[in-house]
């Protein structure tokens, strides 16, 4: 084979490859756009009005994320499925966003950790990195620790609206999510540096918390806690 020969089949090559990443930007596109919606939606729940209708926002957000499991089934087609980590950066953030989303949204139905599996079910893809498209480890972790930042902020908003229950609820749960990955070898540079955030949130909720006991409020917090949510 002669130089021209093999640059000509590098050309080839490498405008197949362009084609397969300008597909896959094309879906995220359209991930990011679904994210930027449920985002929006809710967003709602730190306004004062908006911790009336928390279910009503959760289950809107559950069919957005119907429209995230089709764009998703898109996304599968558009490269070879044994390349998953070749283009992995192409989606990642939005992945990322995404199971901070369904966190999100498991928390604020039932104040409990969302676990991977059902993380992946929730978005349509797998668990399992040898099923196929699936849910890394590490988005899973990152969207986990984003999920802490905005429970901080939920603890803050939550005095405002008069709920003196719920920082305590959150400042247990941020509390054994802290334990939970103080557990894990963090290996991962970026991961690692988030983490590292997560004493700030830590440390933000405690002071809540503490504001409320010297206001005297953690006293009608702990009577209210039992009750509805």
């Amino acid at each position: 084979m002669s130089v021209s020969d093999m640059f000509a089949a590098l050309q080839g090559a490498l405008g197949q490859d362009q084609d397969i990443r300008e597909e896959i930007r094309k879906v995220v596109q359209a991930l990011e756009q679904t994210a930027r919606e449920i985002l929006t939606l809710l967003q709602g729940v730190h306004q004062g009005p908006g911790f009336q209708h928390i279910p009503k926002k959760c289950q809107k957000a559950r069919e957005h994320f119907s429209t995230v499991r089709t764009q998703m089934e898109s996304l599968k087609t558009k490269f070879p499925a044994d390349q998953y980590y070749r283009f992995h950066e192409h989606w990642r953030f939005v992945l990322q966003r995404l199971v901070f989303l369904a966190a999100f949204v498991v928390y604020l139905e039932s104040e409990t950790l969302v676990t991977r599996e059902a993380v992946a079910e929730i978005l349509g893809i797998e668990a399992d990195r040898e099923r196929g498209f699936h849910l890394d480890i590490e988005d899973y972790l990152s969207g986990v620790l984003t999920l802490a930042s905005e429970l901080a902020r939920l603890a803050v908003n939550s005095v405002t609206a008069g709920d003196y229950s719920r920082p305590l609820r959150i400042s247990a749960f941020i509390n054994e999510l802290d334990s939970g990955f103080r557990l894990l070898n963090l290996k991962n540079d970026s991961l690692r540096k988030r983490y590292d955030g997560l004493k700030y949130d830590v440390k933000k909720i405690e002071e809540v918390v503490y504001d409320l006991s010297i206001r005297g409020l953690n006293k009608e917090a702990t009577v209210g806690a039992g009750g509805e949510k």
